[in-house]
Order: C-alpha cells, then structure tokens, then sequence
C-alpha cells in the first residue's frame, strides 16, 4: 500500500527493544553503538539466529499493533545498531582492520575502514520488509543510515574526500531504498543522527547526499535526525544546528526528538514544506507519560505546524529501553494523540 498519513497520526522512529533471550542487553547498554560487527551480542548459536530474530519481530510488531501504534516497522530486531547491520553488508569496506573516528561524545570508536569503492553487493533489508508486511496489515516503515551519517562513522583510506565518500554511500543506500519500497514499504527513513554533530562537512554535501539517496524512491521518504540514544546520550542541545537546511531537500517527512531535550517548538516553522514527525516521548523517562503529558507536547506543537503536517513518535529508537515500558509508552503516544484529535474534532 501507498498510505496518505493522517493527521495526528503515530509511528515509531525505528528500534523497539530485543528480547533478553535475543542479545545480551547488559553488554549492549555497557558500550557505545557498535559500528562494525558485535556478534558476540547476540545470545543465540548463528545457525539459529534468523529465526529467532523472526519470531522478536513477529513479538515487537504484536506489541506496536497492540498499542495501536498506526504506521509500524520490525523493531530493527536482528540489528546491533541503527548504521552496522547495513554498514557492514557494503563491499569496500576492511572490517578485519576497522578504523578510529571521533565519536560523537569526543572519545574515540572503531568504524570500518574504506578500502576501495563503496557497493552494494545485494539486497539488505528485502527479506525483512517482505517478514513485517506478512506479519501486519498496517502501514509499514523501513530504515537505513544515511549516507552522510555513514560517510561520518568511517575510516577513508580510498577517497580522500568527504564528499566522494558520502556520494558513493548515497548510491548503495538508494539501490537499497528502491528495493524496500518494491519490495512493500510504505515508508522509507534515512538516519541521519550525525548531520547535528558535524555540522560543517554537513552543510558543504549533506542535502547533495540525501537527495541522491532518495531520487526516484517510490514510497513515503522520511529522515530522522537527533543528538542521539537518550541511554548514551543524557544532556542534549535544546536546537538542532542543521535543521532549516532540510527544508531544501527531496524528503516528504523530518523526524525530530523535542521531550528529552525540552525543543521549543517554534523552530518547526524551519520546515515549512515538510510533514514533521515529531518526538513525543521522552526516552530518559524511566516512566510512562500520562496521555496528557503526550497530548499538551502535541498542542504546544500546533501551535506551529498545522495538525495535518504532523506525526507523532516516540524520540529516538526505542532500543534501549525495557520491554514493558516500551509498550506503555507507546500506549501512551495513542492515547494522547487520541486525545487531541477529538479536541480538534479529526477522524480518522
């Protein structure tokens, strides 16, 4: 299906948090996001691990449905990060040998290394898509990392300049998001957490990037961008430094995080031209938002975007949180929503 987003609608931004019996949780919240391969993660034999990523899915798209969450994804459940599960399928890449870069809290992190041209060998995500559309009648949404985030959480020992390399990325990653939306997406995400941190390379090739990752994609285009995990990251900026700049590029939808970091909600009128998916839910929270607390974030929010421009979602990725309190946060994003589409007298 290709879905018209209603107003006041609800999605999440990508990752919903994996079993216990799945991966090692207390190892995967002790380190930073990996960014080159972290099996030692996963707490299931290789030889098992497709199907039990298949059967979280099949339990995290049961809990967004029950919630009642509108547009829903697979919970990014045979991920160990947002970037590496795609990252890492890349030819070019020396993932024997990985590079340092700067991370985005200043201390260092081992990335993959660029050794030659940067390919897509095949299809990443397709299975994925094809699982979470067997499994749900709802809209559904598929993620990747950006390639201006990609291009920052790596190594360049081939091109030697920042914007060849995002370039090359944004290729792999539109091969990629044509693929998802053949293969069923109704909405596809470009992560681009990094284009707030460095700010600079992003305003010389960051829109140039993304639009080349998006020509010709035939599905609902989002890009999610923020200052990171709410479990790694526990102080945030209150602005977004790279923000009225995407109101100049080929995407329909910009995600924005605004609970944790208390966004005061008139920078959205930076986006005049785009439908805002903003955050709702505050993931540092160790406790559920009332529907209230949800619904007072959305009026402060319409009072500078029109209610038919914006969606509502948690912050972030849901990753790191407990599996409970996922669910009953998402319960209370619907219910708040819920709520403020009868003050405003919106169907559905």
């Amino acid at each position: 299906m290709r879905v018209a987003v209603a107003a006041l609608s609800t999605t999440v931004v990508g990752s919903y948090p994996q079993p216990d019996w799945l991966i090692d949780r207390n190892a995967l919240c002790g380190r930073p996001p990996p960014r080159v391969r972290a099996r030692e993660l996963w707490r299931v034999p290789a030889e098992l691990l497709e199907a039990a990523q298949d059967d979280a899915t099949e339990l995290a798209v049961a809990a967004m449905e029950r919630a009642g969450v509108d547009v829903v994804t697979d919970g990014e459940q045979r991920r160990e990060s947002y970037s590496n599960h795609f990252a890492t399928a890349l030819a070019g890449l020396d993932l024997e040998r990985p590079g340092e870069t700067t991370g985005r809290d200043c201390g260092t992190i081992a990335v993959p290394r660029i050794v030659g041209p940067v390919r897509r060998l095949r299809p990443v995500g397709v299975r994925d898509v094809e699982l979470l559309r067997r499994l749900t009648t709802r809209p559904i949404k598929a993620t990747v990392p950006g390639p201006f985030t990609l291009a920052q959480q790596a190594e360049d020992d081939f091109y030697g300049d920042g914007r060849r390399l995002a370039l090359a990325f944004a290729d792999a990653v539109n091969a990629e998001l044509r693929d998802l939306a053949a293969a069923g997406a109704d909405v596809v995400q470009l992560d681009e957490p990094w284009l707030q941190s460095r700010v600079d390379a992003a305003r010389e090739y960051a829109v140039e990037a993304i639009d080349r990752a998006l020509a010709d994609v035939e599905a609902v285009t989002a890009l999610h961008t923020c200052h990171g995990y709410a479990a790694v990251v526990a102080r945030k900026p209150e602005a977004y430094p790279f923000l009225a700049e995407l109101n100049g590029c080929a995407v329909r939808q910009v995600s924005l995080e605004a609970a944790q970091p208390r966004l005061d909600p008139s920078v959205l009128r930076a986006l005049p031209d785009k439908e805002i998916v903003l955050g709702v839910l505050d993931l540092a929270d160790p406790a559920a938002e009332t529907a209230e607390t949800v619904a007072s974030r959305i009026r402060a929010a319409l009072a500078h975007v029109e209610p038919e421009r914006l969606i509502l979602a948690p912050d972030c990725g849901m990753k790191y949180l407990d599996r409970p309190l996922a669910e009953a946060k998402l319960r209370a994003l619907v219910a708040g929503a819920a709520l403020v589409r009868d003050e405003l007298g919106l169907g559905r």
